[in-house]
C-alpha cells in the first residue's frame, strides 16, 4: 500500500492559503478602524493574560493545599518504602 508523499505538504499549503485568505477577508470587512481594532485586540489580550495568571495562581494554591493536607501521609509512605527496601536488601545479603 503506497502513500502519497506529498499529501502532508498539500495539506499544509492549503491551511496556509486558507489562513491568508481569512485574514485578508477579515481586514477588508472589518467594521472598526485600525486603531479601534488594535485597542480591542490589546484589551482582549490583557484580559486573557489576566485570566491565565489567575488560573496559574489557583492551580498553585490548590497544589500547595494538597501538599499541606497530605504531607504526613506522603512522608510516612516514603519512610515505609525506605524501610521495606532496607529490609529486602538485608534479606538478600543473608540468603
Amino acid at each position: 500500500m503506497s502513500r502519497d508523499t506529498n499529501s502532508g505538504g498539500s495539506v499544509m499549503l492549503a491551511f496556509v492559503l486558507g489562513a491568508v485568505a481569512g485574514a485578508a477577508a477579515a481586514l477588508l470587512f472589518a467594521p472598526a478602524s485600525g486603531d479601534e481594532t488594535r485597542e480591542y485586540l490589546g484589551r482582549r489580550a490583557r484580559e486573557g493574560r489576566d485570566k491565565a495568571r489567575d488560573a496559574a495562581r489557583d492551580a498553585a494554591d490548590q497544589g500547595r493545599e494538597f501538599y499541606n493536607r497530605n504531607r504526613d501521609s506522603v512522608t510516612s509512605a516514603i519512610e515505609r518504602g525506605r524501610e521495606a527496601f532496607q529490609q529486602a536488601r538485608e534479606e538478600g545479603r543473608n540468603a
